[in-house]
């Protein structure tokens, strides 16, 4: 999988940019608030419809415009395509693949794979559960549209049945609503707890050789999952908690209220510490990029091919020995880096294929 070009017309500072990426690695460098991170948004948006960011359509297009359109070119198994997508501040977005419209937008799920790697990924396991949630409905989002779409349904779901709690006092006659809204939401909900399981179980086996590469054979890392409720109780929970929900007015079971644990060990025989609360800094942010380093391979794994791995000025967060061995992981990876100086490469004797500098929404190609 290579993106080998990008445009985009009204895209957050952008009013009109064309860049040709080279298919090995691509350095984007400039100070701050220049529009880097913009970039690396717009093919996050191509690969998986939404923001990274959780921005809506709207806010990521240039004040005083009512659109913005991304369009990207593609390599993908030797063939070309061309991915046009189509802002809109007051109607959802168009895409179309090589001119042909898509009914859905979900359809265009597994066109591009992307892994975004941010500074905030290496706060994923100090942060609460819905930064978990968020990581792992990222990924499995991109991989399987079975699970984005019902990801959608549920969290509607959810939206419109704590509506109808919070309602529920002025207006009693819709309780016959919940009934309706509690079979969905256990439709729904079972297709994404499964997933979560699988996904997890999955991870665990990528994980730990990792994790353990990376700390140099002294920890063993595990990850489990917390499912606020299992599939074959969800029914059961979700009605005895129907006089509690009333009280609170909000739903208080199900997927939205997952989580999933980091254990680390010393040793196989050594009773393991959970580091989302016991860790150090150190032990957390290590975890965290083991979590993203599995990520590429387990796109690898479900795709049959390499994804876009997309770093948004995450070097400079990470010592020398943890920059060495993400570089190193690389390989034949395409790959998109933002940083506001190069010091970090050349002290690397890291390869650029392609530079560019961004200034003030304008990118200038360096070699």
């Amino acid at each position: 999988m290579i993106i080998k070009s990008l445009e985009l017309s009204g895209f957050r500072n952008y009013e009109n940019l064309k860049i040709d990426f080279s298919s090995g690695t691509n350095i984007l460098y400039g100070d701050n608030a220049q529009g880097k991170t913009n970039i690396l948004e717009a093919i996050f948006v191509s690969a998986t419809t939404k923001s990274h960011k959780g921005s809506k359509d709207k806010e990521i297009i240039n004040f005083g415009r009512d659109e913005a359109h991304i369009r990207t070119i593609l390599d993908k198994n030797g063939a070309e395509y061309r991915v046009d997508m189509h802002l809109r501040s007051s109607r959802s977005k168009g895409i179309a693949i090589d001119g042909q419209r898509l009914k859905r937008a979900s359809d265009l799920i597994g066109m591009l794979n992307v892994v975004f790697f941010s500074p905030e990924d290496l706060s994923i396991i100090k942060n609460g559960p819905s930064e978990r949630r968020r990581f792992m409905d990222m990924e499995l989002s991109q991989l399987d549209s079975i699970y984005l779409n019902s990801l959608s349904k549920y969290n509607k779901l959810v939206v419109e049945r704590n509506k109808v709690l919070k309602d529920l006092y002025e207006h009693p006659e819709n309780n016959v609503l919940l009934d309706v809204q509690d079979k969905q939401l256990i439709e729904y909900g079972s297709v994404i707890i499964k997933a979560r399981e699988k996904f997890l179980r999955d991870l665990n086996e990528i994980i730990s050789p990792i994790h353990e590469k990376l700390t140099g054979g002294k920890e063993l890392l595990s990850v489990y999952y917390e499912p606020n409720v299992e599939v074959k109780d969800f029914e059961k929970r979700l009605a005895s908690a129907r006089k509690k929900d009333i009280y609170v007015k909000q739903t208080t079971v199900g997927p939205h209220k997952d989580d999933f644990s980091f254990i680390i060990k010393r040793g196989a025989d050594e009773e393991g510490i959970d580091i989302r609360k016991y860790g150090s800094q150190g032990q957390q942010r290590t975890a965290s990029l083991s979590l993203k380093l599995s990520e590429i391979e387990i796109v690898k794994r479900s795709k049959k091919e390499n994804p876009v791995l997309l770093l948004d000025d995450v070097l400079s967060e990470l010592d020398s020995n943890r920059q060495n061995y993400l570089l190193s992981t690389i390989g034949d990876i395409q790959t998109i880096i933002t940083c506001t100086g190069l010091d970090e490469f050349v002290n690397n004797r890291f390869e650029i294929d392609k530079l560019f500098r961004v200034t003030e929404g304008t990118v200038t190609s360096e070699n």
